[in-house]
C-alpha cells in the first residue's frame, strides 16, 4: 500500500494487530516496583542498624538473651516504619497517575475509529483535533491553524504553530490548543521522544545528607564501641573480676555507647514529618527526602504554573486617548476594567468586544463543585473572552446577534486573524486581532504615522514589561468587497501575561529569610522571565537585567559565577541539568521543580526533585523525591520547615542520649578510682539504657519545630552530625551527669548508704533531667508524649527499687527519703546545664552558613 493511499485509509485492523505484536503497547513502562525483600534489605544496610545488629549477636553469644530482644525489636520497628512509609508513598504517587492519553482516534480500514492509546502503533493515522492529546510521535500529514502545547517536553509555555511546510513532527504528551490535523505515527512507546526521556532516568545512587551524616556517626561510634569493651573488660580482668561477668558488662556498655533509639528515632522524626506534610499536600516518597529538604540551599522552579498561574490574563488594554487596568485571575470572569474617564469604559468594551468576536476559544463554566471555569482553544484567546465577560459583553448574545460569515485564521505568516460578521444593521463588520508589527500597519490601518508610531511605542514599552500583545481593529462595510483587511480603525492594544500566584512573592520572600536562594529556570523569554522576577521579588536589590541570563549564553560559557543568577531564560532540557550539577559542584543542596517529561533528568540528579502532582507527567512523578498534590510551591517552603524540625530533633536526641552514654562509661571507668570497685551491674546499665533511651528518646523526634527555623540558614552540606557545637553540648552534659552521679554515690557510700542503688538511680534521673532542660519550649502542648515518657520513665526505675522481681534481677536496694532529696537536686543540676547547653540552639546560633553565601 503507497504512503499516499495509507494516509486515505490507515492500516487495516490486521496490520495494526501485527504492528502492536512486534512493537508492544504504545505505554512508557514504569520502573519495576522494588520488592519488600529489597526495601528490607536496603533499611538494614544502614550503618547504625549494622552496629545494633552487632550489638544483638554479641548479646546472644554471652548468653544476655533479654537485651538481644530489646535491640532487635528497634532494629524491627526502624525497618516496618521505613518500609511502610515507603510503600504508602508509592501508592499515592500511584493515585495521582493518570493516562497522558487515554484514547486517540484513527484510520482504520478507511474509517475513523477510536481506540485506546496503548494499542496505537507506527504507521497509524492519526485524527486531531482541539483538546487531543497527542497518544503517539507522528508527522503531520495535513494540517489546518494547529497550535500545539509542547511545555511538557520543552518547557516553553508558548504554544507552537505547526504545519505540513517543513515536514514538521508531533510529540507523544503534547496538546492541541487549536485547530486540526491529520499525522501518520512514526514512534510509540519507549521509542518516543517521551519514552526516551523516561526510560534514560535510572534510580539515583547518591546517598542524602542526612545518610552521609549518619553513616559518619555510625563509623565513628563503632570504633569508640570496639575500643571502649576492650578497655573496660581488661580493667575489670586487671582488678581480679570474673572474664564472663566482664565480659557482660563490657557488651553492656557497649549497647550504652551506641544510641539504639537513634534509628527508631530517626525514622519516627521523618514518618511524622511526612505525615505532616501529606497532610499540607506533599507526598514524600523516600524518608531521607525529607530531611534533605531542611538542608537546602538553593530552590531551582520553572516559571509556569509555579510561580504563575499558568493561565494567560488580559492586565492592561491601551488606546491613544485612554489606558485600563482589568483585575482578577485566571478564566473566573470575575473582575472589572478599570479606566478613567467617561469615553475609556466604552471604548476598552468595544475593544474586548471585537476580540471575542474575532476569536475561535470557548469559555466554559464550571461542571465540577469546585467551582472552576475552563476554556477548549487558544490560551491567549481564552483570555480575551474572559477580558471581554468582565466589560459586560454577553457572549453567547454576541455570537448570536453577529454570526461570523468568513475569516483569514490566523498563521505564522501573517501574524494575524481576521473575521468577517454579519451585523443586525445588516452591514458586515471586520474583526481582526494580531501581533503588533502585523497590524501597526499603514497598509492595514486608516491611521496617520504619528498615531501608528505613537501605539508601537506602547506595544515595546508593554513588551519590555513582560506582557504578549496583541493589536485589535475593526471595521463596518456595506458590503464585502476587496481585501478586508485595509482601511480599518485601530481600537487598541491588549496586554497579555499569566500572572504571578498570589503566594508567590510570599513564598521567595521565605526562601530567602531561611537562607535559601530562589532561581527561576524557564524556557519563556528573558522579558517575560524579568517582568515575572521583579513582580515576585526574585531579583534582590542591586540586581539588573544583566542578571538574567539566557541559555545561549550559558552554551557559550559567557557566565563565570552562576552564584550569582537569579534567572535564566531560553534554557533547554540539558541546561536545567547542567545547572543542578554545577551548583552541586559548588557545595549547595539543591532541590529542583518541575512538572515535564524535559524536566525528570535534572529532578532525578538533584538533592530534592520536586514533581506536580496535578499537572505534573508521570515520568517527573517518577523521577521525583516529592510530588506535590497541589501544585504549590509554598509547599515546598512548608516541607523544608519540616526537614529542619526533623534534623534538630535528631541532633537534640544525640545530645540526650550520647551525653548519657558518655556518663554511663565515664561513671564505670572513674568509679573505681573512687572507691566504688563496680560502679554499675550490667543489668543496672541495660535498664537505664532501655529506660533513657526507650519511650523517652524516641518522644524527641516529635518535639515541635523551632520558631527559628525557617529564620536562620541552611546547615553546611558537609557539617558532621556532631558539628556546630555538638560533641562539646555532649561532652559537657556527659560530664555534668558524670559528676553529680559519681558525687551521689560517694555521698551515699561515705554515709553507709545503698551507694550502688542511689548512683544507679541518680544516674537516670540526671538523664531524664537533660532530656527536659533541652526543650525548645519547655511547656508546650505540641509534645505531650515527651513529659509523659519522663514520668513512665521514673516511675519505671523507682520500680526497680521496689518491685521484688525487678529488685533482684537488678540487684537493688530501696532507699530513704535523704537518698531521693540527693537524686532531685541532681536532676535539677542537670536540667540547669541542659538549659545552658542548649542556649545557642533554641537562639538560632548553630554555626555558619553554607560556602559562598
Amino acid at each position: 500500500m503507497t504512503p499516499t493511499a495509507t494516509r486515505r485509509a490507515g492500516l487495516t485492523e490486521d496490520q495494526a494487530e501485527r504492528l502492536l505484536a512486534d512493537h508492544g503497547p504504545n505505554e512508557v513502562g514504569a520502573p519495576p516496583s522494588p520488592s519488600l525483600w529489597s526495601r528490607v534489605a536496603a533499611q538494614l544496610s544502614d550503618p547504625l542498624i549494622l552496629v545494633l545488629l552487632a550489638a544483638v549477636a554479641l548479646t546472644v553469644a554471652t548468653g544476655d538473651h533479654p537485651d538481644a530482644i530489646v535491640i532487635g525489636l528497634v532494629v524491627l520497628v526502624n525497618t516496618t516504619v521505613g518500609v511502610t512509609q515507603e510503600i504508602r508513598a508509592a501508592n499515592a504517587v500511584a493515585a495521582l497517575s493518570a493516562l497522558s492519553a487515554p484514547t486517540a482516534r484513527v484510520l482504520r480500514d478507511g474509517e475513523e475509529r477510536e481506540v485506546a492509546a496503548a494499542a496505537v502503533v507506527p504507521g497509524d493515522v492519526l485524527l486531531l483535533a482541539e483538546g487531543d492529546i497527542v497518544p503517539a510521535d507522528a508527522e503531520l500529514a495535513e494540517a489546518s491553524a494547529l497550535l500545539v502545547d509542547e511545555s511538557m517536553l520543552t518547557g516553553e509555555s508558548v504554544p507552537v504553530e505547526k504545519d505540513v511546510i517543513g515536514a514538521v513532527g508531533l510529540s507523544a504528551g503534547t496538546t492541541v490548543l487549536r485547530g486540526r490535523a491529520v499525522a501518520v505515527v512514526t514512534a510509540t512507546g519507549p521509542d518516543s521522544a517521551l519514552g526516551r526521556i523516561a526510560t534514560s532516568l535510572r534510580p539515583r545512587p547518591q546517598p542524602t545528607p542526612l545518610q552521609h551524616r549518619l553513616a559518619g556517626l555510625g563509623r565513628v561510634l563503632a570504633l569508640v564501641t570496639v575500643g571502649l569493651c576492650l578497655v573496660v573488660f581488661a580493667l575489670g580482668l586487671v582488678r581480679g573480676q570474673a572474664p564472663e561477668a566482664m565480659a557482660v558488662t563490657a557488651i553492656s556498655l557497649a549497647v550504652a555507647a551506641v544510641p539504639e533509639s537513634l534509628p527508631a528515632v530517626v525514622t519516627l522524626a521523618l514518618a511524622l514529618g511526612a505525615r505532616r506534610m501529606a497532610l499540607r499536600h506533599a507526598v514524600v516518597r523516600k524518608l531521607p527526602a525529607v530531611e534533605t529538604l531542611g538542608s537546602v540551599t538553593v530552590l531551582a522552579t520553572d516559571k509556569t504554573g509555579t510561580l504563575t498561574e499558568g493561565r494567560m490574563v488580559v492586565e492592561r488594554l491601551w488606546a491613544p486617548r485612554w489606558q485600563a487596568v482589568i483585575t482578577g485571575s485566571g478564566y473566573q470572569p470575575t473582575g472589572e476594567v478599570q479606566a478613567d474617564g467617561a469615553v475609556a469604559l466604552p471604548e476598552a468594551r468595544a475593544l474586548l468586544r471585537v476580540a471575542a468576536l474575532c476569536n475561535d476559544a470557548t469559555l466554559l463554566p464550571p461542571e465540577a463543585d469546585d467551582g472552576q471555569w475552563t476554556v477548549l482553544g487558544d490560551p491567549t484567546e481564552a483570555a480575551l473572552l474572559v477580558a471581554a465577560v468582565k466589560a459586560g459583553c454577553d457572549l453567547a448574545g454576541l455570537a448570536e446577534q453577529c454570526p461570523r460569515v468568513d475569516e483569514l485564521p490566523f498563521d505564522s505568516i501573517r501574524k494575524r486573524m481576521t473575521t468577517v460578521h454579519r451585523t443586525p444593521s445588516g452591514q458586515w463588520e471586520i474583526c481582526l486581532k494580531g501581533a503588533p508589527e502585523a497590524v501597526l500597519d499603514p497598509a492595514v490601518l486608516d491611521a496617520d504615522a504619528e498615531q501608528l508610531e505613537q501605539a508601537r511605542r506602547a506595544a515595546a514599552r508593554l513588551a519590555v514589561d513582560g506582557y504578549r500583545v496583541l493589536a485589535v481593529a475593526s471595521g463596518l462595510r456595506d458590503e464585502v468587497a476587496g481585501p478586508m483587511e485595509s482601511g480599518l480603525r485601530l481600537l487598541g492594544l491588549a496586554a497579555l501575561s499569566d500572572p504571578p500566584k498570589p503566594a508567590a512573592a510570599a513564598t521567595v520572600a521565605a526562601c530567602r529569610r531561611a537562607g535559601i536562594t530562589p532561581v527561576m529556570i524557564t524556557g519563556d523569554h528573558p522579558a517575560t522571565a524579568r517582568a515575572i522576577a521583579d513582580r515576585i521579588g526574585l531579583l534582590e536589590d542591586g540586581e539588573t537585567a544583566a542578571d538574567v541570563v539566557t541559555g545561549r549564553e550559558l552554551a557559550a560559557g559567557a557566565v563565570p559565577d552562576l552564584s550569582r543568577v537569579r534567572v535564566f531564560a531560553r534554557t533547554d532540557p540539558q541546561q536545567k541539568l547542567d545547572l543542578i550539577e554545577a551548583w552541586r559542584a559548588g557545595g549547595a543542596v539543591t532541590a529542583m521543580t518541575g512538572d515535564g517529561v524535559n524536566d525528570g533528568p535534572a529532578l532525578q540528579r538533584a538533592d530534592i526533585g520536586v514533581a506536580m502532582g496535578r499537572r505534573g507527567t508521570e515520568v517527573a512523578r517518577q523521577a521525583a523525591d516529592l510530588v506535590l498534590a497541589d501544585d504549590e510551591l509554598a509547599t515546598v517552603v512548608a516541607a523544608v520547615e519540616e526537614g529542619r524540625r526533623v534534623y534538630d530533633n535528631i541532633r537534640r536526641f544525640l545530645v540526650y542520649a550520647m551525653s548519657g552514654g558518655a556518663a554511663e562509661i565515664l561513671v564505670m571507668l572513674l568509679g573505681p578510682f573512687l572507691g566504688l570497685a563496680l560502679p554499675l551491674r550490667a543489668g543496672q546499665i541495660l535498664w537505664i539504657n532501655l529506660l533513657t533511651h526507650g519511650l523517652t528518646g524516641v518522644a524527641v523526634g516529635a518535639e515541635p519545630v523551632s520558631g527559628r527555623a525557617m529564620r536562620r540558614p541552611p546547615r553546611p552540606p558537609n557539617e558532621h552530625v556532631l558539628g556546630a557545637g555538638v560533641w562539646q553540648r555532649v561532652l559537657c552534659l556527659g560530664g555534668v551527669v558524670t559528676v553529680v552521679a559519681l558525687g551521689a554515690g560517694r555521698w551515699a557510700d561515705g554515709a553507709g548508704h545503698a551507694w550502688q542503688s542511689v548512683l544507679f538511680l541518680t544516674l537516670l534521673a540526671a538523664q531524664l533531667g537533660v532530656v527536659l532542660g533541652l526543650r525548645e519550649r519547655l511547656f508546650t502542648r505540641a509534645n505531650p508524649f515527651l513529659p509523659l515518657a519522663v514520668l513512665a520513665s521514673a516511675g519505671l526505675g523507682v520500680a526497680a527499687l521496689y518491685v521484688p522481681f525487678l529488685r533482684n534481677v537488678l540487684e537493688t536496694e530501696p532507699l530513704s527519703w535523704a537518698d531521693g532529696g540527693v537524686m532531685t537536686a541532681a536532676a535539677l543540676v542537670a536540667f540547669a546545664a541542659a538549659r545552658v547547653a542548649g542556649r545557642p540552639e533554641r537562639e538560632g546560633r548553630v554555626g555558619p552558613g553554607p560556602p559562598g553565601r
